[in-house]
């Protein structure tokens, strides 16, 4: 499975972005798909998760009620849309699958450079 991330920029504090990570190579229907984050000077950080069962979300507390994660199994793709954009949320995002049994993700993409100026 190959991941392409795209929709990263610069934007304004207060703005809004909507990331898109696309799966090529198998259908990611089954898979959970998970956004994550890694600032400058800092370990890689959890963003969201989407389950491939009942569509169940999972954010983390610091984008809780300012990103929405989503999925379009028909397309392939999950996206992150990101609202009320702080600096503190620049950094490289980064979209990961994870097969049905798997404890860990398998699968990862590489990033898109999200820059929010205040």
């Amino acid at each position: 499975v190959q991941l392409q991330a795209s929709g990263g920029g610069l934007v304004q504090a207060g703005g809004s972005l909507r990331l898109s990570c696309v799966a090529s190579g198998r259908t990611v229907s089954s898979f959970a798909l998970g956004w994550f984050r890694q600032a400058p000077g800092k370990e890689r950080e959890f963003v969201a998760r989407i389950s491939w069962s009942d569509g169940g979300t999972y954010y983390a507390d610091s984008v809780k009620g300012r990103f929405t994660i989503s999925r379009d199994n028909a397309k392939n793709t999950v996206f992150l849309q990101m609202n009320s954009l702080k600096p503190e949320d620049t950094a490289v995002y980064s979209c990961a699958a994870r097969k049905a049994r798997s404890v860990g993700y398998d699968y990862w993409g590489q990033g898109t450079q999200v820059t929010v100026s205040s």
